[in-house]
């Protein structure tokens, strides 16, 4: 079995340290990973996308992930921008930050049959007090499709960011796993 997600946010937004992190959990657990970024001009607030591929066997696959089984958006303004163009990533999985706007969220639901949503902006709020996301769309992410334990995505967490910051973002990946939830219209 193999998972493949698709991570979109701004750069800034730790688009390639989520999908780092839970290539490192994977890796954790034995399992075969791949984590990669496609981007276009390096500047602060441009749209990036990330690749995270999680397998049980050797990965020989080497190119950008067209059907992921979950699309990661961690930018409410992308995902406004997706959902009223009607270019929202198909996915089997989609799990939003949808910065507390419900409405979103069922729009969302609408086009996707299956979305989980966090508010990763007030959780990251409360605890960094800035916008960091990354983690808490990590958290969100393992409770909506559980590929890797809890346990492991802290431990890969705490090998990334020692120290204090470390115990803030496990923090942040523990509070966004309790808190995401299925949308249901």
């Amino acid at each position: 079995m193999m998972w493949e997600i698709f991570w979109l946010g701004r750069a800034g937004q730790g688009v390639i340290t989520a999908s780092r992190l839970l290539a490192s959990a994977a890796l954790l657990e034995g399992k075969h990973v791949q984590a990669f970024p496609q981007f276009g001009a390096e500047r602060l607030g441009a749209p990036v996308k990330g690749y995270t591929r999680i397998s049980e066997t050797p990965i020989e696959i080497h190119s950008a992930i067209s059907k992921p089984d979950a699309a990661v958006i961690m930018d409410v303004s992308l995902l406004r921008g997706l959902v009223q163009s009607g270019n929202l990533p198909k996915a089997k999985l989609t799990v939003v930050n949808h910065g507390g706007d419900e409405e979103l969220a069922k729009a969302v639901r609408r086009v996707n049959p299956k979305v989980w949503a966090v508010n990763a902006t007030g959780i990251s709020m409360g605890i960094f007090q800035r916008v960091i996301v990354n983690t808490p769309m990590v958290g969100a992410l393992i409770k909506a499709m559980p590929i890797v334990s809890l346990e492991s995505i802290e431990k890969a967490v705490l090998n990334r960011f020692p120290g204090a910051i470390g115990e803030k973002n496990v923090e942040a990946v523990r509070k966004a796993y309790e808190s995401a939830e299925e949308v249901v219209l």
